[in-house]
């Protein structure tokens, strides 16, 4: 007779990683195409939002690359993992210091996208440990 084991993570990796590629590309997107009205918004002006935005478009693809694998190779969703981890940390960093001349609604949003991040994190490091 087979034992099967049952995960405690809410979400398997690959939905973890193709939830996060998904949220993470719609924002790289929505950074590029809107950019000019943004930066009044949130403060950094329009090429530094381009920039950021194709760096979590490219970044998005990557994880969603990753959450089609099968399997899911394990080391490259802790990678991505510690690598939302540190995303965290810098996004932490800048509404602090108040660098990118951020207003305050771009400090706001910055520290609500950290959260959700965190929450990626949080189930990326669930589903790892299965």
């Amino acid at each position: 007779m087979k034992t099967q084991t049952r995960s405690t993570a809410p979400l398997s990796m690959r939905a973890t990683l193709q939830l996060d590629a998904v949220v993470t590309g719609l924002n790289g997107l929505a950074y590029v195409a809107g950019a000019t009205v943004l930066d009044e918004l949130i403060g950094p002006a329009a090429p530094t939002l381009v920039a950021i935005g194709l760096f979590l478009t490219g970044y998005a693809i990557l994880v969603g690359w990753a959450g089609t694998r099968s399997p899911v190779n394990r080391r490259m969703a802790i990678v991505i993992a510690e690598v939302n981890a540190a995303w965290v940390a810098a996004s932490l960093v800048v509404a602090a210091t108040g660098a990118l001349s951020l207003t305050t609604v771009g400090r706001v949003w910055v520290v609500v996208q950290a959260l959700v991040v965190t929450g990626f994190v949080i189930l990326q490091v669930k589903a790892a440990r299965g």
